[in-house]
């Protein structure tokens, strides 16, 4: 199994493609297709026939999946970074940390 430099609640940037420069919160990840689901970006108008959830049914606005390779991490500083791994010396765990300042991201 690959680990990704992404995960669930990460704030990301995007750096390519049509949405690049915008920010968001990280809603989901898909591991095996290298794709996360990105809060407010991304945004695709999907066509619903009516039913409980939507009595009117119409076009809705929905976040569609982007590329992992197109998001960066946001830093505490707000400025993006990218990832690296070493071992806590505390615990032993692998442990998630910014290139940049050398903190380590929870």
């Amino acid at each position: 199994m690959t680990k990704l430099h992404i995960k669930k609640g990460d704030n990301v940037i995007v750096i390519a493609g049509d949405h690049k420069g915008e920010q968001g919160k990280v809603l989901m990840v898909d591991v095996e297709k290298q794709r996360a689901l990105v809060e407010s970006v991304n945004l695709v108008s999907k066509h619903t026939k009516p039913n409980a959830e939507n009595p009117k049914g119409g076009i809705l606005k929905q976040e569609a999946p982007v590329h992992v390779s197109n998001l960066k991490i946001v830093d505490k500083s707000g400025k993006p970074s990218r990832i690296g791994r070493k071992q806590d010396e505390k615990t032993g765990k692998s442990v998630r940390y910014s290139k940049k300042t050398g903190e380590v991201i929870k």
